[in-house]
């Protein structure tokens, strides 16, 4: 075990403004913490054999741009999320490589296209999962992972290494709150209401909205993340009332319109 690194990884993170980082053993993946679970073909020492520690960054999505959603404002705030987590995952694993321990970034995405998505729903790696086995979160019935900060408007990166890190305690209890405005939001009624495993998103319904809305210029969908109450995020921007989501409540008019206005700009 080397405790060391791990405490240096933290400081990198740190000095990088990464708010999120966990850290998972290898072996965790063999011993399901529920059913159904992931298939060794997509367990990190399949991947990369000389796995022996898992580390997930997380960057948050920003509340306040996610209520646009469907935009152009959320559109590129997701793709300049997902470029700096790809940045930070590479550099990471090539100084830990550097430093003596072989290690291999895994990009935040595992699938080429939409298109292709809607073909084979599956990725060739979960974040969401490493994720979890890193004590970052619980599941939701949306199907995505919540953390304490920032509920589920988080993207992730993991790195795969060969060093022997002391992983992090997996969360106990739930922080979903079964509210079901995400299940009430959702536009093309893809989730089915039920906790996370034995409800799984309609893959191939949420890939045909997140196409449509890409030909547009205005993908992800992002309404079903936006409407979670989970998230002290939702504290730093006043954003605690539901109701605000409401579009018919004059008391948040102003938001409403802002919103509108984002909204109509940007698409093709």
């Amino acid at each position: 075990m080397t405790p060391d690194l791990k405490d240096r990884i933290r400081s990198w993170c740190a000095g990088h403004e990464i708010p999120l980082v966990g850290f998972a053993a290898a072996h965790q993946w063999d011993n399901p913490p529920f059913e159904p679970w992931v298939p060794e073909a997509y367990r990190p020492r399949f991947i990369f054999p000389e796995t022996k520690s898992i580390i997930v960054l997380g960057l948050p999505i920003s509340l306040p741009v996610i209520e646009t959603a469907p935009s152009i404002h959320y559109h590129e705030l997701y793709k300049t999320v997902n470029i700096l987590l790809d940045g930070y995952g590479y550099r990471l694993s090539e100084w830990l490589t550097r430093e003596g321990y072989p290690s291999v970034w895994i990009p935040r995405d595992g699938y080429g296209s939409i298109s292709t998505l809607k073909e084979n729903p599956v990725v060739f790696f979960s974040h969401r999962h490493a994720a979890y086995l890193a004590g970052l979160g619980t599941f939701g019935i949306n199907n995505t992972l919540l953390t304490e900060d920032y509920g589920p408007r988080v993207r992730f990166v993991s790195i795969f290494t060969s060093a022997e890190i002391p992983p992090d305690p997996v969360l106990t209890g739930q922080l979903c709150t079964r509210c079901m405005r995400c299940v009430q939001a959702c536009p093309v009624h893809a989730l089915p209401g039920k906790d996370y495993p034995s409800g799984l998103t309609g893959k191939r319904l949420c890939a045909s909205r997140s196409e449509a809305l890409f030909k547009r210029s205005i993908s992800p969908c992002g309404l079903c993340i936006r409407v979670c109450p989970v998230g002290k995020d939702r504290e730093r921007y006043g954003r605690t009332d539901p109701a605000i989501y409401d579009e018919t409540d004059p008391r948040f008019s102003n938001y409403h319109r802002a919103w509108d206005h984002v909204r109509s700009h940007g698409t093709r």
